[in-house]
């Protein structure tokens, strides 16, 4: 629990979280994975609160992977509340999400969604989905270092 984990999986649907998981373990992408099953679970972790409260905050996951629709605190909330603090607000986030309404697109962006992606229905699919956003993410993207946690650089 200790180690810094690669990726954030904030989902509350049991089937999704294995159908996530087996992915990245299909195609070897990573076996770094925390999983959150509620907003508030998510922001513990990331802010080490609660029974997270052992962590480092500076062990940040190289990306956060967020649906929309969580009991506690919404995905919404918790964008919101990763983008507005210094420490947090640079870990790319990817809603990844069944629903296609246009004002939780609009949300998403609005409050710094790195990318908006619809869930598909199809396994092949879903499973092609997770894969490339694995390749991209964890492979691909460059992100910034995270802030030193002194103020500094805040």
């Amino acid at each position: 629990m200790n180690e810094p984990v690669e990726i954030l999986l904030v989902e509350d649907n049991p089937h999704d979280v294995i159908l996530t998981l087996d992915a990245f373990e299909q195609h070897k992408l990573s076996n770094k994975i925390h999983v959150a099953r509620d907003g508030e679970e998510a922001l513990n972790y990331l802010f080490c609160r609660a029974q997270y409260a052992h962590r480092d905050i500076g062990d940040r996951p190289k990306f956060v992977l967020l649906d929309l629709k969580l009991p506690k605190v919404d995905g919404i909330e918790v964008l919101r509340q990763i983008r507005a603090d210094p420490r947090t607000n640079t870990i790319p986030v990817v809603i990844l999400t069944s629903s296609k309404e246009d004002r939780d697109i609009a949300a998403g962006y609005k409050f710094g969604v790195n990318s908006y992606i619809v869930k598909p229905v199809d396994f092949e699919k879903f499973t092609e989905s997770v894969r490339t956003l694995g390749l991209y993410w964890l492979l691909m993207n460059q992100a910034p270092l995270a802030p030193s946690m002194t103020g500094a650089d805040i």
